[in-house]
């Protein structure tokens, strides 16, 4: 039976998970395979602290670079953009395959690491780098490869779907759930790179990337996060029957390509909309296949082993039977004219003014409204309030972001509105 040589770059969570699970299930998937996956090895910088799983003492090791030059196969799960992109182009430089869940790196330097993969004829896969358990990667990679992918749109941060989620169940502020997930263990001490949508972001990115045969950079692309998501908007948007998500969406528009994060409204009969909790979801049209849609757990320690091991499974049988490339990651070469900008993209939109309780304040935000070729497709606006204001929420029909910005703008410089107007997209499917 013949032997792959595994070492594993990285002793956090994931990194005891892979290697706990791998040496648990080695008798089955040898059987299954028909190879033995061993593994020679896990180097950390840290390697006295105990972790929760149960991992022999002698494959732990300080030495990164003897592990890389033993291994047949690299898995690297130490994140960041530096140190990990040293260790997996010295491993490309030999030959060696590498697996890795690094969704910052892959966003920030794809286009580098798999043309270094390409020159030394070793494979990268990466399927735990967005959205967890779910076979995304190799969806769109192997089972959708025949489609022209014209739309995808992913719910791929549990931290913001999980503080969403129960902003909507207990009406509760954003702050204050904020703090439970911290307890909890679904937010970092510092959120900052979920709840401003960075995480989504690298995650929108190498999707697209993958269903467009091109990489694509950070900087262009559109990202907001949920800091100014509040009860009263998840209120007013259940009542119109929407539910409010963070989505990295992409779409393909003849030889133009958008790529954007932000929160949306998603119609709540929709089975999108049922996504909550910590789970992720992800959406793609495609033609000839149609409207598919995967659900599952998109991080912890189990569900990201689970994408990781499968992926080392891939790499040996390639390794098995000598087939470099055998499904390519992308394919060089520019597709798209443009990544179209922000303030072009056309959508719909919810709208929330507060305003003062006054004859004809409607009037004045219409006429701005019509002024800006913006359509009113339908209107919410409560009693009055104890506090003398009230809120007129505001649906459009397609309209361009420009003309909304412009418009948001002039409206809130009117006499009648109090604060800032508040915007919300709408993602219909």
């Amino acid at each position: 039976m013949k032997q792959v040589k595994i070492g594993i770059i990285g002793f956090g969570t994931v990194g005891a998970g892979v290697a706990a699970y791998l040496l648990e299930n080695k008798t089955v998937i040898a059987k299954r395979i028909d190879m033995q996956l061993t593994l020679i090895g896990i180097s950390d910088i840290n390697i006295v602290t105990e972790r929760d799983v149960n991992v022999p003492k002698e494959l732990l090791t300080t030495d990164t670079n003897e592990l890389i030059e033993k291994s047949d196969l690299i898995v690297e799960l130490i994140g960041g953009i530096t140190v990990a992109k040293d260790y997996i182009l010295k491993a490309l430089k030999q030959g060696k395959p590498i697996v890795t869940a690094n969704k910052a790196l892959l966003a920030e330097h794809g286009e580098e690491l798999f043309a270094a993969a390409e020159n030394s004829r070793a494979n990268i896969y990466y399927e735990a780098s967005v959205a967890g358990g779910i076979p995304i990667i190799k969806s769109l990679r192997e089972g959708l490869a025949g489609n022209r992918i014209e739309k995808i749109c992913g719910i791929l941060n549990g931290t913001c779907n999980y503080i969403l989620t129960k902003m909507e169940q207990d009406k509760t502020e954003f702050n204050t759930v904020l703090k439970k997930a911290r307890e909890l263990g679904y937010a970092e001490a510092d959120p900052s790179f979920d709840i401003d949508g960075i995480d989504t972001a690298h995650k929108a990115v190498i999707l697209a990337s993958l269903a467009y045969g091109e990489w694509f950079r950070m900087k262009p692309i559109y990202i907001e996060g949920i800091r100014n998501i509040s009860v009263i908007d998840i209120k007013f948007a259940e009542e119109l029957e929407y539910k409010v998500k963070l989505l990295g969406i992409i779409k393909k528009s003849k030889d133009n390509v958008q790529i954007r994060v932000h929160p949306a409204l998603i119609p709540s009969q929709k089975l999108m909309a049922d996504i909550g909790g910590v789970n992720n979801g992800v959406f793609v049209k495609g033609i000839p296949v149609g409207e598919v849609l995967f659900c599952g757990r998109g991080a912890g320690m189990e569900a990201t082993s689970s994408a990781v091991i499968a992926d080392i499974i891939d790499v040996a049988l390639n390794l098995k039977f000598s087939s470099h490339g055998r499904v390519p990651a992308f394919r060089t070469g520019k597709q798209f004219k443009n990544l179209i900008k922000m303030e072009d993209i056309t959508t719909r939109y919810y709208i929330r003014v507060q305003v003062k309780d006054q004859l004809g304040v409607f009037s004045r935000i219409s006429t701005i409204l019509g002024e800006e070729k913006i359509s009113i497709s339908s209107l919410l606006q409560k009693e009055k309030h104890s506090t003398e204001s009230v809120p007129i929420v505001i649906i459009t029909h397609e309209t361009q972001e420009k003309n909304i910005s412009t418009a948001v703008k002039r409206i809130e410089t009117l006499d009648v509105v109090i604060g800032k107007v508040n915007i919300i997209r709408i993602e219909d499917f």
